[in-house]
């Protein structure tokens, strides 16, 4: 739907990502009330939860995800329930080995942390299909239920390609759908060049290892196919989830400068898209060849704002108000959110400051005047296991808040004070930053749709995907 100039005026609404199954379930009921009470909304869960869902091949466990989402329900808060398909488990992968995917250097990448899977696996998509049939027949109508992330932030840990296993398999038949022939393939790579010419399609491999530097029209090429296998991958569950869950949105947590597949083509389907903001971590690791190590110490803690400018410009376009659904249902706003937004230390970066003060209160500030609907933060509780345990939450490991609480709490009670802004109307944003007070009438905020976001669209880095 396009958000026309007149649409209702839109308040931004908050959210939280949360892992009921990270903590004893004494504290559920306590955290969503918690939640709620902050002015909190909507609420994500259940994306690397496919062990608990079935820590068996065929046997289900749902009683602990049904008490979960009725903890969520009571306390009146909406829930995005996540397909789980970025973490396969452990009986998975070694009943179905042939599922992993290979890196760069054609070595196998392991069971152990997440996005372990080759989306061209016909036997991960039979299961990829499964399971997110079988949630939907359970969750699709809930009353809880607001909408559907697919998957989790695909690409991430460079798994857009699979340089052996399925993909391998795979792509020699993507291109003889594409081209026809071997002749009509040899001709378009220019194989006659160092004797590349191939004469059958089982001599196609995927390009890496090779001695010098491969033909490029061989890389484009396996971009392109890679790109595809994950939109059909992504098509398959959306598909299921439009059948079974009616009404709902459909949406997926898209990366910072992630250029590894066709985010345009990807996106098709779903009702609007969203992306993980994290500003500090962006700046130290995502950031641009040619950023100065002093410009990294002057926003090492705050972040970049032209980073993140550029991210929320190029996710709030790519579908350009054309989804079906917002975040309340069919004529509600669907304009992009932030699905994860820092609110303290990352710990996945070389150096991992603490935020400025205000700091967050200017990213969702930001998020707002760049056209998001929703700001949800990452996570509620820090994490207190396993690969994610120095990186923080609304609240510290022993629930005590975080400096980010009190100032979400400022947030929402400033929002319900001053009502509601229109789409395109002047907003101020008066916000504390790095012991300073910076008073900013921004530009007007382009609704999604209007000819000033179809117009100006950032340089992306798919463009070379477009066949």
């Amino acid at each position: 739907m396009t958000r026309p100039e007149t649409s209702p005026s839109v308040r931004l609404q908050l959210g939280v990502c949360d892992y009921p199954e990270h903590v004893p379930e004494d504290r559920w009921s306590a955290y969503a009330q918690q939640q709620r009470q902050l002015g909190l909304t909507y609420v994500r869960i259940a994306e690397f939860a496919w062990g608990r869902m079935e820590p068996r091949s065929g046997e289900y466990d749902w009683a602990w995800l049904d008490r979960a989402v009725e903890a969520y329900h009571a306390a009146g808060m909406r829930v995005v329930l996540c397909t789980p398909t970025a973490t396969p488990p452990a009986w998975l992968v070694r009943f179905h080995p042939e599922i992993l995917p290979y890196d760069a250097q054609g070595r196998v990448r392991e069971f152990g942390s997440r996005r372990h899977y080759d989306f061209a696996s016909p036997v991960y998509r039979e299961h990829s299909r499964r399971i997110t049939r079988v949630m939907a027949e359970r969750y699709g109508q809930h009353p809880a239920v607001a909408g559907w992330q697919t998957d989790n932030e695909f690409g991430c840990h460079a798994t857009s390609r699979s340089f052996g296993g399925a993909s391998a398999a795979v792509f020699p038949g993507w291109l003889q759908q594409k081209y026809g022939t071997l002749e009509a393939l040899n001709e378009a790579w220019g194989n006659v060049f160092w004797s590349m010419e191939y004469t059958g399609w089982d001599e196609i491999r995927p390009p890496h290892l090779t001695v010098t530097e491969p033909n490029p029209s061989h890389v484009l090429d396996y971009a392109r196919f890679s790109s595809e296998m994950i939109r059909q991958f992504q098509a398959e569950q959306v598909a299921i989830l439009r059948e079974l869950s009616p009404g709902r949105f459909i949406t997926h947590n898209f990366m910072i400068f992630e250029s590894g597949f066709d985010h345009y083509e990807v996106a098709r389907g779903l009702d609007f898209v969203t992306w993980d903001n994290y500003p500090t971590g962006m700046l130290e690791y995502f950031a641009p060849p040619g950023i100065r190590e002093d410009v990294k110490t002057r926003y090492a803690r705050t972040g970049h704002p032209d980073l993140i400018a550029f991210n929320h410009d190029l996710y709030r376009n790519l579908l350009e108000g054309r989804g079906a659904l917002g975040r309340e249902g069919a004529d509600s706003p669907n304009g992009f959110w932030v699905m994860e937004q820092q609110c303290g230390q990352v710990n996945w970066a070389p150096y991992n400051p603490l935020p400025a003060d205000g700091a967050v209160q200017l990213w969702t500030a930001q998020a707002w005047a760049h056209g998001a609907d929703v700001v949800s933060y990452f996570r509620w509780r820090a994490a207190t296991m396993a690969q994610e345990v120095m990186h923080s939450g609304l609240l510290r490991h022993d629930e005590t808040p975080t400096a980010a609480l009190p100032r979400c709490r400022r947030w929402t009670s400033a929002a319900s004070r001053s009502g509601t802004c229109r789409p395109g109307s002047r907003l101020c944003t008066t916000t504390k930053a790095c012991g300073r007070t910076m008073r900013s009438p921004t530009t007007p905020r382009p609704p999604t749709g209007s000819r000033r976001s179809r117009t100006i669209r950032p340089c992306v880095p798919w463009g070379w995907m477009s066949t």
